[in-house]
């Protein structure tokens, strides 16, 4: 059987067994940070991050764009 393929949305690293690595649900209002699980990453919309610095890069650009707007 073949697993998921996950995707750092800041570098293009790829995984099918994610450590350590962070889901990010947000919308234009609202932004949530998850350990790694199954669930928060298969969740619609999810973002997926290789680790804190890529996910910090993340959360950064979408302060900038909701606070700048």
């Amino acid at each position: 059987m073949i697993g998921t393929i996950y995707r750092c949305e800041i570098c293009g690293e790829e995984s099918d067994n994610p450590q350590k690595w962070i889901a990010i649900h947000c919308n234009d209002a609202q932004l949530t940070v998850f350990k790694w699980t199954k669930e928060a990453a298969e969740a619609p919309h999810a973002r997926h991050y290789c680790g804190e610095a890529h996910a910090q890069i993340y959360i950064s650009r979408w302060m900038e764009s909701v606070c700048g707007a």
